[in-house]
């Protein structure tokens, strides 16, 4: 991740600063339509795979909102911002004062991002939009994810969403809709967006500089998303994949010495991200095979799967709360699938 702004991954644009967007036409033509016609929903539930362009997308709509405060006169297409405008200028180093960017705040203490979205996150949403706005332009607020939000925060997010102010509006974020409250999906229109093709996988990529060779390997393993083609170049996540994949498929835990490597390598510092990709690529498998396994018509080992991906969710949430020892982590994951 960049040393600059934690949670960008390396050899990535942070989504502020980034005036390219693939893939996604249908979904910016949907909102410069919804936004055009003055009768656009107050708060816009943006969902899909996690690194497929949800909050580029957000930032290019919130830009395009306030450069055109009159829904009637504004354009019927979003374009690529002008780097050197003003608003474009002050969108990417958040100095605007009419967008508000609500993602996991870094703890003073470790200089690492928090495992969650807090209650004192959302209370700059409610000062933010109690504020009056000197220009009459829209106030917007990003949530980036809404996944990551704690329950108070969620709770406190809904008591907003509830009564929006005049003139705003909420771009909500979500890798997996399904963890949001119900009642802040009620309160929010749907968006879904797919995960990239290959062609638009691959023009991402050299946007951001992909050097040569081993591109196909990674788009085949990319799932369609930007963040995990980087994961897999840049932070050893190709290895971690071959290398789980291989234990899983060896179907027992007979052989041990493979799963300790896996787990001092993903334990060692500074394999954060490293380390993040192991959780979501363990729980994203677990759930394919389920999926594979209902497919099969055998049921009873599909919902032996679902409620297997539940438990491993649970279990890192709970080592990443107690700040568990990642070693031991990883290894009892190993128990859970095995056992």
């Amino acid at each position: 991740m960049s040393a600059e702004q934690p949670g960008v991954l390396e050899g990535a644009i942070p989504p502020g600063e980034n005036t390219v967007l693939f893939g996604h036409d249908a979904a910016q033509s949907f909102l410069a339509e919804a936004y055009r016609s003055g009768r656009m929903h107050h708060a816009i539930l943006i969902e899909g795979p996690q690194g497929i362009g949800k909050a580029t997308l957000a930032y290019r709509f919130a830009r395009h909102v306030l450069a055109n405060p009159d829904p009637a006169g504004a354009p019927a297409k979003i374009v690529d911002p002008d780097p050197d405008d003003p608003l474009t200028r002050q969108i990417a180093s958040g100095a605007s004062h009419h967008l508000l960017h609500l993602a996991r705040p870094v703890d003073e203490k470790t200089g690492k991002m928090k495992s969650v979205i807090t209650v004192d996150e959302v209370r700059k949403a409610g000062k933010f939009f109690g504020q009056t706005s000197g220009t009459g332009n829209w106030r917007i607020a990003i949530i980036d994810p809404a996944d990551d939000l704690n329950r108070n925060a969620a709770n406190a997010i809904l008591k907003i969403l509830e009564e929006p102010p005049k003139r705003s509006l909420f771009l909500v974020l979500s890798h997996t809709p399904g963890r949001l409250l119900p009642t802040i999906r009620s309160r929010c229109l749907s968006l879904r967006l797919e995960p990239l093709d290959a062609q638009d996988l691959n023009r991402a990529l050299d946007h951001l500089g992909a050097p040569p060779g081993g591109t196909d390997a990674i788009i085949g393993l990319s799932e369609g998303s930007v963040a995990r083609a980087l994961l897999l170049r840049n932070y050893g996540g190709a290895d971690i994949a071959e290398a789980f994949v291989d234990i899983i498929e060896r179907g027992n835990l007979s052989d041990r010495e493979p799963i300790h490597k896996l787990a001092d390598s993903l334990s060692a510092r500074d394999r954060d991200v490293a380390y993040q990709f192991f959780t979501e690529l363990v729980i994203d498998r677990v759930r394919a095979m389920a999926r594979e396994a209902g497919a099969a018509n055998d049921l009873a080992e599909a919902n032996r799967l679902a409620r297997l991906s539940v438990e491993l969710s649970e279990h890192f949430a709970t080592a990443a709360a107690f700040n568990l020892d990642r070693k031991q982590t990883v290894l009892h994951v190993f128990s859970l699938i095995f056992r």
